[in-house]
């Protein structure tokens, strides 16, 4: 009975460990939609007092709001769309947010690797890091 138990715990531990919390799907459909260069998508999971922090390349700048947030993602989605892929994404949560790092890679006419990071508080996107990093490592996790 014992391993039976024992088994079992183990298993619904692998499930668990399986299913993305919702910050992780939150995080996951706004780099698609980045890729995809859907400014609706990409909206709609922002807080109205949300902040971008740009790090390198031509749009470097921080940016608060959503009408200064959606001007970069237009000026960027001009780029056409780009392959997304997502590695060693990371979350820390306690009861007022949670934090999603990750490296992502979109592929277009040039490569460009990101270091991310995206806090949610109330399921709302409220500070986003865009740090471009050529040396960044992104290896295909998802």
């Amino acid at each position: 009975m014992k391993s039976i138990l024992t088994a079992s715990a183990l298993l619904l531990g692998l499930i668990g460990s399986a299913i993305a919390s919702p910050a992780e799907d939150a995080a996951r459909t706004h780099f698609a939609a980045i890729g995809s260069g859907d400014t609706q998508v990409l909206l709609r999971g922002y807080a109205d007092n949300a902040q971008l922090n740009w790090v390198g390349g031509p749009l470097d700048g921080t940016y608060t709001g959503k009408d200064s947030i959606r001007a970069v993602w237009e000026k960027f989605g001009k780029a056409g769309p780009l392959k997304v892929t997502i590695s060693q994404m990371e979350e820390s949560i306690n009861p007022k947010g949670s934090t999603i790092t990750s490296n992502v890679l979109f592929e277009g006419k040039m490569p460009i690797k990101v270091r991310y990071v995206l806090t949610y508080r109330d399921g709302l996107l409220v500070n986003e890091t865009w740090q471009i990093d050529p040396k960044l490592n992104v290896a295909s996790a998802y």
